[in-house]
């Protein structure tokens, strides 16, 4: 059974982030580009969700992917649902980022 992919607005916030600082040293073209195939990883998590590490340290559930070398995308799989909570670029600290205190 396919899940639907819902991005919360904590992670599209994220990726608007992301745009805006890709845009403006590399050109909205490339920016553009790395955050569709970032959300075209999202996405292809309704077929395949527990591809993912889990993270229980951080939250109960929480599930870790990596996009290339710079991004982690922190989901959380539900009955019919897969929720994006976070796409944080550049190694920032995903326990901070979800609220539960470093994760390094």
């Amino acid at each position: 059974m396919a899940h639907r992919v819902v991005f919360a607005p904590e992670a599209q916030a994220d990726l608007i982030e992301l745009y805006d600082y890709l845009a403006e040293r590399a050109g909205p073209e490339r920016a553009l580009a790395y955050t569709e195939r970032i959300e075209t990883t999202c996405r292809g998590l309704a077929t395949f969700p527990e591809r993912g590490s889990r993270r229980d340290d951080i939250r109960p559930g929480l599930r870790v992917i990596g996009v290339g070398r710079r991004v982690a995308i922190a989901y959380h799989i539900g009955a019919e649902t897969v929720t994006i909570d976070r796409a944080l670029y550049g190694g920032r600290d995903l326990g901070a980022a979800l609220g539960g205190g470093s994760s390094r």
